[in-house]
């Protein structure tokens, strides 16, 4: 087995943690046992749980961004990023990883918290860009739009239930018109 695929098959253990657990929710012992390895392999990829966090925040962002089917108006914005929202919880039945690693932000490694807040400043900014022209505040709205959808992932998760998420969010199509 390649050291990359070792090293993705540990960062996919990690984030399955993460979105159920928290960053305290495991060990690297937790992890090597999900991924069939010695946890001193765990090490020898990343040094760090901080390391192997803020690297895991960083993959998280990037394919969050690339898998945001984008749209030009602000409608179709914010439809785009409660569809990505939505997706999670049906195909994961997870949290957000950044929302996870926010609510725990007061007690995370500098760099883990680091990488989380922007996770969240780009995806405030994306929307805000789509929103340009269709509100007064587009920054202000973009912020609410992103607490509607991360509160709405903890409802869904606290009632075991997608149509919480749904019924949490129908309203979102109405605030970016």
């Amino acid at each position: 087995m390649s050291e990359t695929s070792t090293a993705d098959r540990i960062l996919d253990a990690a984030e399955s943690r993460v979105q159920t657990a928290g960053y305290n929710g495991f060990s690297f012992r937790d992890l090597a046992e999900d991924v069939g390895i010695k946890s001193a392999s765990v090490h020898h990829h990343f040094p760090t749980k901080e390391a192997l966090v803020t690297r895991l925040t960083d993959r998280y962002t990037d394919r969050f961004f690339a898998g945001l089917k984008d749209a030009n108006d602000a409608a179709g914005r914010v439809a785009a990023y409660r569809s990505a929202f939505r997706q999670a919880l049906l195909n994961d039945k997870k949290m957000c990883l950044c929302g996870m690693l926010g609510a725990e932000s007061g007690g995370l490694p500098g760099a883990v918290t680091a990488a989380t807040r922007q996770f969240f400043e780009r995806i405030v900014a994306h929307l805000a860009e789509g929103l340009a022209g269709a509100c007064s505040n587009p920054r202000q709205m973009a912020l609410a739009i992103v607490a509607r959808l991360e509160g709405a992932m903890i409802l869904a998760r606290a009632y075991g239930s997608v149509e919480m998420f749904d019924e949490a969010t129908a309203g979102l199509d109405v605030m970016a018109a």
